[in-house]
């Protein structure tokens, strides 16, 4: 048996049909949701809207799951929305997380979270994309995801970016 391989993937710079490609080329068989609220602002990303993103995956065969477990919660979102303020930086061009963030996210969302148990769950024949909106990983806690994914499980992880 193959062990399971990852990506990290956002919607920001991405047009539905590059966002497709993107992960067609990458050989993403499931996408794992990591958003607590799946829409995004605007019409420009509509397309990242829970239904229609779901429906746009199927189209092109590839599953989906949300993972609620593994969104940030409203009030861990809150501490990095101030230090973006602080920083004055938008979520759109975040270039990374805040540390308090980050320390916050691994001991109230990772470290009670089974991610041994998911592991099992990913297919061996194609890529896991964990999926949130920030363009750069490094933004974004799906980064936070994948470290662990590597570190504890020995998963290779590829991010995947607009062109």
């Amino acid at each position: 048996m193959t062990e399971p391989a990852a990506a990290t993937v956002g919607v920001y710079g991405f047009t539905v049909d590059a966002f497709l490609e993107t992960l067609a080329n990458a050989s993403v068989g499931l996408l794992l949701d990591l958003r607590q609220r799946r829409g995004v602002r605007g019409p420009e990303y509509a397309w990242a809207n829970s239904a229609r993103l779901q429906d746009a995956l199927a189209a092109t065969g590839i599953s989906y799951r949300h993972v609620l477990e593994l969104a940030p919660t409203t009030e861990l979102r809150q501490l990095q929305y101030r230090e973006d303020d602080r920083q004055g930086v938008g979520k759109r061009s975040r270039v990374a997380l805040a540390s308090s963030y980050a320390e916050g996210y691994a001991r109230e969302i990772l470290a009670p979270y089974d991610l041994g148990a998911l592991v099992a769950e990913l297919p061996r024949d194609s890529t896991t994309a964990l999926f949130c909106v920030e363009r750069d990983p490094e933004a974004c806690h799906r980064s936070l995801v994948a470290s662990l994914l590597r570190a504890e499980h020995g998963i290779s992880v590829t991010d995947l970016r607009p062109d």
